[in-house]
């Protein structure tokens, strides 16, 4: 919600939704550095749900703040690439088509640098053995700052793409809220390619109930799919088998 309303004001001062795209970025990289030292860092060793009820805590922050300053108004954003891709019969909207592609760069980029950058592994490692990471010297508070800081920038990034498709308004993350935590309890925690598994997995099980059965009733299937996750392999149901 929040990267998609910065980048409907710097593409409203810039004119150019590119450079709305990596000023957004930016400076929500920089929000998520500030917000997590401030507000998530105290709360490193914590119970897990700790955590979890401080972000859940901020989002309603960033949403009311959002709704009091810029009302409750539907905002559209342009798109930025316009036009469809005819194949055969079908139409594929080309920005929806872009939107697909720089999710698999940012995803693909996201792997290299976690399997192959110096800092990559230093996550991973603090992913494994917290106190372990802090014994050989990696300084794990600011391993956790950075990683939040990236996790912000994507979903700035997300926001600033998703917003020509269904537009701006103080509400819009909720529902992607949801999905996103369908998708990664589905995909498996920690599971990189897993997720993006679970989230096609997901967006084609949806597909098919809009169609046969009805749009309002669709998530519905979604949440049908996480229980029976949770019941039959609480792992993920693409989280490697362990031998």
């Amino acid at each position: 919600m929040l990267g998609a309303y910065m980048g409907w004001v710097f593409l409203s001062l810039s004119g150019n939704f590119w450079v709305a795209l990596i000023a957004t970025a930016i400076v929500l990289f920089v929000f998520g550095l500030l917000m997590q030292t401030a507000a998530l860092r105290p709360l490193i060793g914590r119970d897990p749900l700790t955590t979890i009820l401080a972000t859940f805590g901020i989002s309603l922050i960033l949403q009311t703040t959002a709704l009091w300053y810029w009302g409750p108004t539907f905002r559209k954003v342009d798109e930025a690439f316009t036009g469809h891709l005819q194949v055969f019969h079908l139409q594929f909207p080309i920005h929806r088509l872009a939107v697909g592609f720089i999710s698999l760069a940012l995803i693909g980029s996201l792997w290299v640098f976690m399997q192959r950058g110096r800092f990559g592994l230093w996550i991973r490692a603090t992913t494994q053995d917290r106190q372990m990471a802090l014994a050989m010297g990696i300084p794990v508070p600011w391993v956790y700052t950075v990683v939040f800081g990236i996790g912000t920038a994507m979903a700035a990034i997300s926001g600033v793409m998703y917003a020509p498709i269904l537009g701006v308004d103080p509400a819009m993350g909720v529902g992607i809220i949801l999905r996103a935590f369908i998708i990664v309890v589905v995909g498996g925690m920690g599971n990189l390619w897993g997720s993006v598994l679970a989230a096609m997995f997901i967006g084609v099980l949806e597909a098919i109930a809009v169609i046969w059965v009805s749009p309002s009733l669709a998530v519905i299937f979604s949440f049908a799919m996480l229980i029976i996750t949770l019941l039959f392999r609480p792992t993920g149901l693409f989280a490697p088998t362990p031998r």
